[in-house]
Protein backbone atom coordinates (compact mmCIF):
# COMPACT_ATOMS: atom_id res chain seq x y z
CA UNK A 1 0.00 0.00 0.00
CA UNK A 2 2.50 2.19 0.74
CA UNK A 3 4.71 1.77 -2.25
CA UNK A 4 1.02 2.07 -4.36
CA UNK A 5 1.43 5.81 -2.47
CA UNK A 6 4.71 6.46 -2.57
CA UNK A 7 4.56 5.59 -6.94
CA UNK A 8 1.06 7.70 -7.27
CA UNK A 9 3.28 10.28 -5.93
CA UNK A 10 6.37 10.34 -7.59
CA UNK A 11 3.73 10.25 -11.20
CA UNK A 12 2.02 13.15 -9.97
CA UNK A 13 4.68 15.23 -9.38
CA UNK A 14 6.52 14.29 -12.43
CA UNK A 15 3.63 15.13 -14.82
CA UNK A 16 3.38 18.99 -12.45
CA UNK A 17 7.10 18.94 -13.09
CA UNK A 18 6.59 18.51 -17.08
CA UNK A 19 3.70 20.81 -17.49
CA UNK A 20 5.47 23.91 -15.83
CA UNK A 21 5.59 26.98 -18.03
CA UNK A 22 9.37 28.46 -19.19
CA UNK A 23 10.54 31.40 -19.78
CA UNK A 24 11.52 34.20 -22.60
CA UNK A 25 14.65 35.24 -23.00
CA UNK A 26 16.23 37.96 -25.22
CA UNK A 27 19.40 39.18 -26.64
CA UNK A 28 20.18 42.67 -28.23
CA UNK A 29 23.72 41.73 -30.67
CA UNK A 30 25.09 44.86 -31.86
CA UNK A 31 25.76 43.75 -35.85
CA UNK A 32 28.02 46.91 -35.91
CA UNK A 33 30.21 46.81 -33.35
CA UNK A 34 30.05 43.10 -33.55
CA UNK A 35 29.51 42.74 -29.68
CA UNK A 36 26.67 42.28 -27.31
CA UNK A 37 24.19 45.58 -26.70
CA UNK A 38 25.03 45.78 -23.09
CA UNK A 39 22.16 47.69 -20.60
CA UNK A 40 19.13 48.40 -22.96
CA UNK A 41 16.42 48.42 -21.18
CA UNK A 42 13.19 45.48 -22.36
CA UNK A 43 9.98 45.22 -21.14
CA UNK A 44 7.95 42.02 -21.76
CA UNK A 45 4.02 42.83 -22.01
CA UNK A 46 1.72 40.11 -23.23
CA UNK A 47 -1.69 41.12 -25.06
CA UNK A 48 -5.04 41.53 -22.72
CA UNK A 49 -8.23 39.94 -23.98
CA UNK A 50 -9.35 43.73 -25.52
CA UNK A 51 -6.10 44.17 -27.67
CA UNK A 52 -4.52 46.30 -25.45
CA UNK A 53 -0.94 45.23 -23.35
CA UNK A 54 -0.11 44.55 -20.18
CA UNK A 55 3.41 45.02 -18.85
CA UNK A 56 4.30 42.17 -17.10
CA UNK A 57 8.22 42.84 -15.86
CA UNK A 58 11.42 44.76 -16.81
CA UNK A 59 15.19 43.87 -16.73
CA UNK A 60 18.38 45.25 -18.50
CA UNK A 61 20.68 43.67 -20.93
CA UNK A 62 23.58 42.26 -19.04
CA UNK A 63 26.97 42.79 -20.47
CA UNK A 64 26.57 39.94 -23.07
CA UNK A 65 23.60 41.84 -24.30
CA UNK A 66 21.34 38.75 -22.65
CA UNK A 67 18.42 39.10 -20.82
CA UNK A 68 18.08 35.38 -19.69
CA UNK A 69 15.16 35.75 -17.78
CA UNK A 70 12.50 38.50 -16.78
CA UNK A 71 12.15 36.48 -13.25
CA UNK A 72 9.94 34.12 -11.32
CA UNK A 73 6.80 36.42 -11.23
CA UNK A 74 6.32 35.31 -15.09
CA UNK A 75 4.58 32.61 -15.97
CA UNK A 76 4.51 31.99 -19.84
CA UNK A 77 1.39 31.25 -21.21
CA UNK A 78 -0.39 30.48 -24.71
CA UNK A 79 -0.30 34.28 -25.46
CA UNK A 80 0.44 36.98 -27.92
CA UNK A 81 3.84 38.89 -26.06
CA UNK A 82 5.76 41.82 -27.16
CA UNK A 83 9.16 43.10 -26.05
CA UNK A 84 10.16 46.55 -26.61
CA UNK A 85 13.48 47.72 -26.52
CA UNK A 86 14.88 51.47 -25.08
CA UNK A 87 17.35 51.80 -27.63
CA UNK A 88 17.08 55.72 -27.08
CA UNK A 89 20.36 56.08 -25.14
CA UNK A 90 22.07 53.27 -26.17
CA UNK A 91 25.94 53.45 -27.23
CA UNK A 92 25.78 56.81 -24.85
CA UNK A 93 23.70 59.00 -23.13
CA UNK A 94 24.07 61.16 -26.56
CA UNK A 95 22.75 58.83 -29.13
CA UNK A 96 20.18 59.85 -31.47
CA UNK A 97 19.51 56.40 -32.82
CA UNK A 98 17.37 55.97 -36.11
CA UNK A 99 15.00 53.53 -34.13
CA UNK A 100 14.76 54.79 -30.56
CA UNK A 101 12.20 52.20 -29.79
CA UNK A 102 12.27 48.47 -30.86
CA UNK A 103 9.13 46.05 -30.78
CA UNK A 104 8.59 42.73 -31.41
CA UNK A 105 5.52 41.01 -31.12
CA UNK A 106 5.58 36.99 -31.20
CA UNK A 107 3.03 34.35 -30.92
CA UNK A 108 4.29 31.56 -28.16
CA UNK A 109 2.13 28.91 -28.68
CA UNK A 110 3.31 26.10 -26.44
CA UNK A 111 4.38 27.34 -22.81
CA UNK A 112 6.17 24.21 -22.16
CA UNK A 113 9.13 25.30 -24.27
CA UNK A 114 11.70 27.62 -23.75
CA UNK A 115 11.11 30.84 -26.25
CA UNK A 116 14.96 33.23 -27.09
CA UNK A 117 13.32 35.87 -29.11
CA UNK A 118 16.80 38.30 -29.60
CA UNK A 119 17.07 41.32 -31.90
CA UNK A 120 19.93 42.01 -34.09
CA UNK A 121 20.70 45.98 -34.75
CA UNK A 122 22.48 48.25 -36.52
CA UNK A 123 22.92 51.98 -37.02
CA UNK A 124 19.57 52.13 -39.36
CA UNK A 125 18.07 48.91 -39.33
CA UNK A 126 17.18 45.84 -36.67
CA UNK A 127 16.57 42.05 -37.26
CA UNK A 128 14.90 39.52 -35.27
CA UNK A 129 14.21 35.70 -35.34
CA UNK A 130 13.31 32.68 -33.16
CA UNK A 131 16.56 32.28 -31.23
CA UNK A 132 17.03 28.79 -28.98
Amino acid sequence: MRIAALAALSAFLISAGSASAETISTHVLDLARGVGGRDVPVTLAIKDGDGGWRQLATARTDENGRVRSFGDQVTTQAATYKLTFDMSQYGDKDAQPFFPEIDVVFQVRDPSIHYHVPVVVSPYGYSTYRGN
